[in-house]
């Protein structure tokens, strides 16, 4: 057993306003300089959507993340040693600026310099690349709420799942639903983009999971913008480097939670350590798609359990951490409660940002002028809910419809339950029949309303001690007088530049 500590996440998506201020943070902090206009190391998107970068879920037209050949092996979908050698200086499967969108601002000076006239001033926009005056056609968030919409909801790749009449059905106006889906770099326990990266620039940090990208080591090849399926490596074109996504990882380190965690107005957000076993990283990625979630579920290990103290503490994991892991509310949100899905499982990534799937509105008729759910029920049923489940299970579960709904129905049995403590409204038999159906009890629900509902910050981040001192000594293990990353078993050469 090789047991590892893992930053991970969870974001509870019933509870997103989609306000963006997550993202303003984060733009603010990170992406606020010359060659990261268009970048958006956090976004907030509207689905069903096409996203940011436009249909970035189509990896027959991105060739991101992995594929399962016929023998089960593992191999990048758009990159290899053969393909990186004749695409280095042309790479067919990278996003444009239009995919993107051409970043803007608007010349505010001509408000204030305007000779005095019969018309009013205006702030024309201007291209933040080229300084040239031009005409928005696109934003970071341009299909915001539109979840109606023939240019936009319609194109979303993971309709393809739903039948055609769960679509048409999906578009009719009194029947229309949209929830928001915050994206961040999942930090993954298999990344794609570390794989493709030709110069090594690429790495997964040691001590906590964190997926970084050495600026002195990069050489601008883009593969790795190519491979991430989720699009979250980006290039900077003022200075040739890639960038991505860093978890705020100085502010990790001093115990605090990233900008956009701190941020978010409706305390979506969730963060602590989990420990894995990376012995299995390969057997967890070689099943079908549909067993992917319970695959990455079993690589996860129970921090309370004696033995795999054992193995982390012989892996230098110390005592104050394995202490906090017990408290982690990730653990409890994905392996303990299994409320949590991986975003796009089929990627096979090993994404370690999970999501709580939304308990959208239920179906209901208009009859007369009329909008009636009574015969749906107070809450619904997990199958009425507006937003097909083959959908969301293409979105979450990588096809596994079960996941989802196991977990739509244990949030839907939650609130049963809550309602009929708190007003008496309800028939107890049939919440106790569906907790018994789910294998859950009173104490559970209790917990998870608590996290979801009540947690204090300190509940909501669980951040695991740093110990930056030894990570410094493996980072400058002395290899024949050369000084390299192989301390911390990323690299068996050295690093140039270093």
């Amino acid at each position: 057993m090789n047991v590892r500590l893992q930053i991970s996440m969870v974001f509870h998506l019933d509870k997103c306003l989609g306000c963006h201020t997550c993202s303003i943070a984060c733009k603010n902090i990170w992406t606020d300089r010359r060659g990261a206009e268009y970048m958006w190391w956090n976004n907030v998107e509207t689905k069903p959507g096409t996203g940011y970068p436009t249909r970035w879920e189509d990896q027959e037209k991105y060739r991101g993340g992995w594929e399962r050949t016929a023998r089960g092996a593992l191999r990048l979908r758009g990159s290899s040693k053969g393909k990186a050698f004749a695409n280095i200086f042309f790479n067919p499967y990278l996003p444009t600026i239009d995919d993107y969108y051409e970043p803007f601002t608007y010349r505010y000076q001509d408000l204030f310099e305007a000779p005095e006239g019969p018309d009013q001033p205006t702030a024309r926009p201007i291209s933040m690349i080229t300084g040239k005056p031009m005409e928005i056609a696109a934003g970071p968030n341009w299909d915001d709420d539109l979840g109606g919409s023939p240019l936009y909801a319609e194109n979303d790749p993971n309709l393809s799942a739903v039948t055609p009449e769960e679509k048409r059905a999906l578009f009719q106006l009194e029947r229309l639903v949209f929830f928001y889906l915050p994206r961040i770099c999942n930090h993954c326990l298999n990344p794609a983009c570390v794989a493709a990266c030709p110069s090594g620039a690429i790495y997964k940090r040691g001590e906590d999971g964190i997926v970084l990208i050495n600026q002195e080591v990069c050489r601008g090849w883009r593969f790795c913008v190519t491979a991430c399926p989720y699009k979250k490596a980006y290039y900077n074109w003022a200075n040739g480097k890639a960038e991505k996504c860093i978890l705020c990882f100085p502010r990790i380190e001093t115990g605090q939670a990233p900008a956009c965690f701190h941020s978010c107005v409706g305390r979506i957000r969730y963060l602590g350590g989990l420990l894995y076993d990376a012995d299995r990283l390969v057997e967890a990625l070689q099943v079908p798609d549909e067993e992917l979630v319970e695959a990455q579920r079993a690589l996860i290990l129970d921090p309370a359990d004696p033995t795999v103290q054992a193995a982390a503490r012989a892996n230098g994991i110390d005592e104050p951490t394995l202490q906090g892991l017990q408290r982690s509310p990730v653990y409890r949100f994905v392996k303990e409660w299994k409320l949590a899905l991986p975003l796009h499982a089929e990627f096979r990534t090993l994404p370690m940002l999970f999501y709580v799937p939304p308990l959208l509105p239920v179906m209901a008729t208009v009859e007369n002028g009329t909008y009636d759910s009574a015969t749906a029920g107070l809450f619904g049923t997990v199958d009425q809910s507006r937003a097909p489940i083959r959908y969301l299970a293409r979105l979450l579960a990588a096809g596994n419809e079960g996941k989802v709904r196991y977990a739509l129905k244990k949030l839907l049995v939650g609130r049963l339950y809550h309602r009929l403590q708190t007003v008496g409204d309800g028939d107890e038999a049939t919440v106790q029949r569906m907790m018994a159906e789910l294998g859950t009890t009173p104490a559970e629900l209790q917990a998870i309303y608590g996290l979801t509902a009540l947690a204090t910050e300190k509940e909501r981040y669980g951040i695991p001690p740093s110990h930056r001192e030894e990570a410094e000594e493996m980072l400058q293990a002395d290899l024949g007088g050369i000084r390299g990353e192989a301390g911390l078993g990323f690299l068996e050469r050295p690093v140039r530049g270093w």
